[in-house]
């Protein structure tokens, strides 16, 4: 009986976990394919991003906070579009996994046509009525203006997203990634460069200030998106690429169709961000000078977050690819093998931080009290990418399953968390900055055991 039954633990077990092992080694590969050419030029974006940041904190820890205002108000309008566009991906990814290109190609099209009429509708908000954002962010009238002036000239970033998203969602399904990484190193030298020009005013012109670094990486930004756009153009091997004609003619129901899973995930991210502005609105009443601190930490933390986000594009892909071919156990062995390479990213991040962390701040602002507490915010951030880097990767399993909807249920109820507690804590407690970052890993970490708990679910069913 002891040979039967270790024959038999050798047959299932033994033989169930090479199985696994072998099948990660080969979705690894895969997300890799995907993912490293994204990664890299989004590294390359964020390591700009924060050029741009100490470009900004050598003016002023005001002029910080003043594009913290900004900026996050913009990005979360923004992504909007990239929600919309995950729908499609979605769809796209299950269709080519089924090998149903004229429906690939059909979604495409509407995406490329209709995806514009909402980025145009954000530009105008943007540039011609900022000022109703910030009124209600409730930013001081000493840094409003600064605020006002760099949205107004960051504003023509939305004419180029709709078409932007469309492409990405297209190389990402077609694993045509490679460009992104020309894509990237293009945008950021170029912003880099403006940035020094025109943030401080060298070579003959004047210093912009604020002005300056979000003209600079709108001109960027231009430059790499015309990179792409020629290369998609030129392409010739991109099964389900629209012809110019077919997105002309392109009818708006599959774009519709795309909403039915865009809309969640759009509202997903958009909770998340209502969350991120109620924790600045919340930082405004702390002190002039807690939001800049808060776009500083979570700013360095946008790097690794890149990275992990990159394999969440890749493995949101191959999840819709598995469940096209109606492969189950695929999508979960596609979010296991994703997660082993956001935990090594995660663990790398945190050691950095606790290694050198007034070498790492002191790159961003020259303020001794926020020096002093360099340790503490970077270990708090640190642990968050933990959780983060897991609601990113199930995440992005759930959705490519198909079910996007519990996404924006657990982000609703970590948005309410977040606004709910982050008032008492200030308003009531009168606790500043750690409070405030404690509260986001707490909510993460919450947030990643629903997650977890719903995907595993969906690879027994």
């Amino acid at each position: 009986m002891e040979k039967i039954f270790n024959q038999l633990y050798v047959t299932k077990v033994v033989g169930y976990n090479n199985e696994m092992w072998k099948n990660m080694k080969e979705y690894i590969k895969k997300i890799l394919a995907i993912a490293v050419p994204i990664m890299l030029s989004n590294l390359i974006s964020q390591l700009q991003m924060l050029i741009d940041r100490i470009f900004i904190g050598r003016l002023s820890i005001e002029s910080m906070s003043a594009v913290s205002n900004s900026s996050t108000p913009m990005w979360t309008t923004m992504s909007i579009i990239f929600a919309l566009t995950t729908g499609a991906t979605i769809v796209v990814s299950q269709a080519y996994g089924a090998k149903d290109l004229d429906r690939a190609r059909s979604v495409l099209a509407s995406l490329l046509k209709y995806n514009n009429v909402i980025a145009l509708a954000l530009f105008l908000f943007w540039l011609l009525c900022p000022q109703v954002a910030f009124s209600l962010l409730g930013v001081d009238k000493s840094i409003v203006g600064m605020s006002i002036d760099y949205s107004r000239y960051f504003s023509p970033i939305f004419v180029l997203i709709g078409i932007g998203a469309s492409i990405s969602c297209m190389l990402q399904v077609s694993q045509k990634t490679g460009i992104m990484i020309w894509y990237g190193v293009s945008r950021s030298l170029a912003n880099v460069v403006l940035d020094y020009v025109m943030i401080f005013g060298h070579f003959g012109f004047p210093a912009m200030g604020v002005k300056g670094a979000a003209l600079a990486t709108t001109i960027a930004e231009l430059l790499g998106d015309l990179i792409v756009l020629i290369y998609v153009l030129r392409a010739k091997d991109i099964p389900f690429k629209p012809s110019l004609s077919q997105i002309l003619s392109a009818k708006l129901r599959p774009y519709i169709d795309t909403i039915k899973f865009g809309a969640p995930a759009a509202c997903e991210e958009f909770a998340w961000n209502l969350g991120n502005l109620y924790l600045i609105a919340m930082l405004n009443k702390v002190s002039i000078e807690a939001a800049g601190i808060h776009s500083i930490i979570f700013g360095l933390e946008l790097i690794s977050v890149v990275l992990v986000g990159s394999i969440g594009t890749a493995t949101l892909t191959l999840s819709g690819y598995e469940t096209g071919k109606k492969n189950r156990r695929g999508v979960w062995d596609v979010v296991m093998s994703s997660s082993v390479l956001c935990l090594g990213i995660a663990i790398v991040n945190l050691l950095l931080f606790m290694a050198f962390p007034g070498q790492i701040l002191g790159l961003f602002t020259t303020n001794e009290a926020v020096l002093a507490m360099a340790p503490l915010y970077l270990f708090v951030v640190g642990i968050d990418l933990f959780p983060k880097s897991g609601n990113i990767i199930f995440g992005s399993g759930i959705k490519g399953y198909g079910q996007p909807s519990w996404m924006l249920k657990t982000q609703l109820l970590g948005t309410v968390f977040v606004m709910v507690f982050s008032t008492v804590l200030v308003m009531i407690f009168h606790m500043g900055i750690m409070g405030i970052f404690s509260l986001v890993v707490v909510d993460e970490t919450l947030r990643f055991i629903l997650n977890s708990w719903k995907l595993r679910r969906i690879s027994r069913t």
